[in-house]
Formats: structure tokens, C-alpha cells, sequence
């Protein structure tokens, strides 16, 4: 072996020792910041865990008051009663949610639509029947007036009869 090969040789195995101290430093460099990623990780991860408590909490109030506003908003006779004033459908909507919580508002205003409602199937009597959808009509704008405003106030069409007539309901 020459002298220029053994100090090539011994050059090479320089740059090879420089080269694993500089890869050891790279990787004692590289598990340092992993460590320092891992503990962010777990501290981060901790508080989305508080967050995400207290979120769980406040859904759960939000839940509840809902929960509540609803139940009083279904007791109050006051709904029912609107909803019997809208069509078929809605009489029978109210009818149903008052067998449930029945009040004496609500029921008051479902004996008076049903009224109405058969009033109205006198309305295919030409000219006197058209006549009287005008004035049930009129009085159905009066007692829906009379609901929304909190008053059982029976309609100037037979609203005392009705009442009697379906005192059931």
C-alpha cells in the first residue's frame, strides 16, 4: 500500500467517522424534537379533552332548557288552539295534542273549528251557501283573533251551541 492510498484510506475513514458522529447528532437531534412533539401532543390533547367537557356540559344545559321551553310551549292551550284554526290538518293536529295535555283553551277552540268546519260543508248551497262562507269566514278571522290574543270568546255563529253540541272534545 502506497502512502497516498493509506492516507486516502485514512481520509475516507475520517469523513466516515464525521459522517456517523453528525448522523448520531441527527438522530439524538431528531428523538429530542420527537419527545418535545410527544409532550405538546399529550398537552394539546388534554385540553381539547376540557374543551370538549365543557362543550358536553353546556349541549347538555342547552338540551335540557330546550327540553323544558318545549314541554311549557306544548302546555299552554294557547298553540293548540292556533293550530286548530289552520285547515283539516291542523284540527286534527290539535285534537292530538290536546288528548295528550288536554287544557280547556285548547279544547274550547277545537269544538269551535269543528263547528266551522261543518258550517262549511253547507257552502255548496248555491248563492246562500257562498253567503255563508263569507260570514264563517269572518267569523273564523274573529276566533282565531280571539285565540291569539288568549280569550275563549265564542263566535257570534252558534259559538255557544258548538261548545255544548261537542262538550266531549
Amino acid at each position: 500500500m502506497s502512502d497516498d492510498s493509506k492516507s486516502l484510506s485514512d481520509d475516507l475513514n475520517e469523513m466516515l467517522g464525521d459522517a456517523k458522529e453528525g448522523a448520531k447528532k441527527a438522530a439524538d437531534k431528531v428523538s429530542e424534537k420527537a419527545s418535545e412533539f410527544a409532550d405538546e401532543a399529550k398537552e394539546f390533547a388534554g385540553e381539547a379533552k376540557e374543551k370538549a367537557t365543557e362543550f358536553s356540559k353546556e349541549a347538555k344545559a342547552s338540551a335540557k332548557e330546550f327540553a323544558d321551553d318545549a314541554k311549557e310551549v306544548f302546555s299552554d292551550g294557547k298553540n293548540v288552539a292556533v293550530i286548530a284554526h289552520l285547515t283539516l290538518i291542523g284540527w286534527v293536529i290539535a285534537l292530538v295534542m290536546n288528548s295528550g295535555n288536554k287544557t280547556e283553551f285548547g279544547s274550547f277552540y277545537i269544538r269551535q273549528y269543528l263547528g266551522f268546519i261543518l258550517l262549511g260543508l253547507l257552502v255548496i248551497i248555491p248563492v246562500i251557501g257562498w253567503i255563508l262562507g263569507v260570514v264563517i269566514f269572518v267569523a273564523w278571522i274573529m276566533s282565531l283573533v280571539s285565540a291569539l290574543g288568549g280569550k275563549m270568546q265564542p263566535s257570534f255563529l252558534l259559538g255557544k251551541q258548538f261548545q255544548e253540541w261537542f262538550k266531549s272534545l
